[in-house]
């Protein structure tokens, strides 16, 4: 931009610029004139793409001051690699349904106007393949078409963001095409294995991690060495094994801030260990445990600039030998663990591991998710409440989640629910078993209790008793005299039933006024059991909720209008002499 703005400055002289007005000399000056499109991008309207390439257009044919910044604009974020195709004369392609195909070859003319906007391309977010939406998607004819180009690779040569979703075995290969040295951001969204209604050529095409794949992110990595955000999405596979061959292309950058992968192998984890950039990192553990070697080099200052950390993984012993050594500062830490027969026991363990691995002011988000699979457990498998109690170490905490399969139910308590709010006083959001139903409730006393020690907690997951205020007379005192929480919105109810919503809502509209959703049960997985909650009672007590303060304000502005209407007219019998 610089020989841009120079360019502009030398096309008048000094003292015709100097006679126009200030607003056309700002626009002269290229980097401010970037500023100002720049915040087009940001408008918030219902079409946002389209708003903006149709402002950027018109910009660009107002005048020659204005036309590389605003097609450098329109270029930069690129949802799709068809908008470059359709640049293109329409006598090669044709749209077939929902498939963009050419129709005869790329002659140098064609290859003369795709460089025209090529290099104006930052960013990329490429579907490989037809899916539930209305996009449409590049044949393999224009990707065969593509690789054989009369200039060198890659096509997109300023490219530093790529997203390659849906890609398959035979799409995959085609990601070379984008791989450039710029390139700092790359995300591959793998199809998912199954049934998919989309094919090619009578086949459906699904991705599996072989040789030809190795050898494509390996290409990858060696011509893009200064990736620092990659994501290749584990949660498409059904098995965390399915991705485990990205350990090799890890190990290859050493700039990396963001990691989400699968499975990924003991040397990896070393690697992104001493990393002194990685931020966050979400990934599968190996199923043997850590090695005796390996524990012993973990102990070192490593994860030295980790905030996030989410690891997968089927049993506690494979993520207690992976935090044997570890002392690390996170902000957020998540563990699923996969075939958890055992985790009820073993949780007490683990969190108290925890609290000596995590720096006790540096932590404020913990996720648990405990899952069986298909292996046989014990019915009735219970945790007590005392299981949560080494994290109250952790004074800062904003988030605890805890999710465990049917099988697992948390004993809470009101004693233990108070512990919790005490020791978290800047929680904002509580979750035990949030979709699950429990025999093990606690008290209104208490969750009120929660509130006022939490006035931050906006979202809450603990099964509540309200059998002592689901009654058919509503009281006609305020309860718990006046006290209201207004940062509660989301309010999980685990399965329980009612029978008078407005009793309901006329405790929860007082103690939490604000409370909007309120959800805690899945209708479509348990849609058999008898002992479901009335969706349609809980249903009127959201909507009371939002009523019902209302109707309070009413009642309490009626009230000041009659004191006040009676303190004038005794100050009026006043004056009159005490006469009426």
């Amino acid at each position: 931009m610089n020989a841009e703005s120079t360019k502009d400055h030398t096309t008048l002289s000094e003292s015709a610029v100097s006679n126009l007005p200030a607003s056309i000399r700002c626009m002269m000056i290229s980097e401010l004139r970037w500023k100002i499109f720049d915040l087009l991008t940001s408008v918030a309207t219902p079409f946002r793409h389209a708003f903006k390439g149709k402002t950027f257009i018109a910009l660009a044919l107002t005048c020659k001051a204005f036309s590389e910044t605003a097609l450098d604009l329109l270029w930069r974020d690129l949802h799709g690699f068809q908008p470059l195709i359709k640049c293109l004369p329409e006598s090669l392609w044709k749209l077939d349904g929902r498939k963009l195909e050419f129709q005869r070859t790329m002659t140098l003319d064609d290859w003369s106007i795709f460089c025209k906007y090529n290099y104006r391309v930052r960013s990329l977010v490429h579907q490989c393949h037809e899916s539930y939406d209305r996009q449409s998607v590049c044949s393999i004819d224009i990707w065969r078409a593509l690789s054989c180009p009369p200039c060198s690779l890659p096509l997109l040569p300023n490219l530093t963001s790529l997203t390659w979703t849906e890609a398959s075995d035979v799409t995959l290969q085609y990601i070379r095409l984008f791989a450039t040295p710029k390139l700092t951001l790359l995300k591959i969204s793998p199809r998912a294995h199954g049934y998919s209604p989309f094919s090619i050529n009578g086949t459906s095409e699904q991705f599996t991690f072989g040789p030809s794949e190795q050898l494509t992110f390996s290409s990858i990595a060696q011509s893009c060495p200064f990736v620092s955000h990659f994501d290749f999405d584990p949660e498409r596979f059904h098995s965390m094994a399915s991705v485990g061959e990205t350990s090799t292309v890890l190990q290859v950058w050493s700039h990396l801030t963001s990691v989400r992968t699968g499975t990924i192998s003991e040397a990896a984890i070393l690697h992104l260990s001493d990393l002194p950039s990685l931020r966050v990192l979400k990934c599968g553990l190996p199923s043997t445990s850590i090695s005796t070697d390996a524990q012993k080099l973990l102990q070192r200052h490593v994860f030295c600039a980790l905030q996030e950390l989410d690891v997968t993984c089927k049993s506690l012993v494979t993520l207690e030998a992976f935090l044997e050594q570890l002392t690390i500062t996170p902000k957020m830490l998540s563990f699923t663990i996969t075939h958890a027969v055992d985790s009820a026991q073993g949780l007490p363990g683990l969190t108290s591991r925890l609290s000596n691995v995590c720096t006790h002011s540096s932590l404020q988000e913990i996720r648990l998710c405990i899952r069986v699979g298909d292996q046989y457990t014990s019915p009735n498998v219970s945790i007590e409440a005392a299981a949560f109690q080494p994290l109250f170490a952790f004074h800062n905490l904003r988030k605890l989640d805890f999710e465990a399969d049917d099988y697992c139910i948390v004993r809470m308590n009101d004693a233990a629910l108070m512990q919790m709010a005490k020791a978290w006083p800047r929680l904002e959001e509580l979750y035990i078993s949030r979709y699950r139903r429990s025999s093990f409730p606690v008290t209104p006393n208490a969750f009120v209790s929660l509130l006022w020690h939490c006035p931050r907690l906006h979202s809450v997951a603990v099964l509540v008793d309200w059998s002592t205020i689901d009654v058919h007379a509503i009281p006609p005192d305020i309860p718990y005299q006046g006290f209201s929480q207004k940062a509660l919105s989301r309010l999980y109810i685990n399965g329980w039933r009612i029978e008078n919503p407005t009793s309901i809502a006329a405790f929860i509209s007082a103690i939490a006024p604000n409370v909007r959703t309120i959800g805690g049960w899945d209708s479509d997985i348990h849609e058999d059991d008898d002992e479901i909650h009335d969706p349609s009672a809980w249903t009127i007590v959201r909507d009371l909720i939002t009523t019902l303060p209302m109707v309070r304000e009413q009642g309490r502005r009626m009230m000041m209008k009659r004191l006040v209407r009676g303190s004038y007219n005794q100050l009026a019998t006043v004056q009159r002499g005490g006469k009426q």
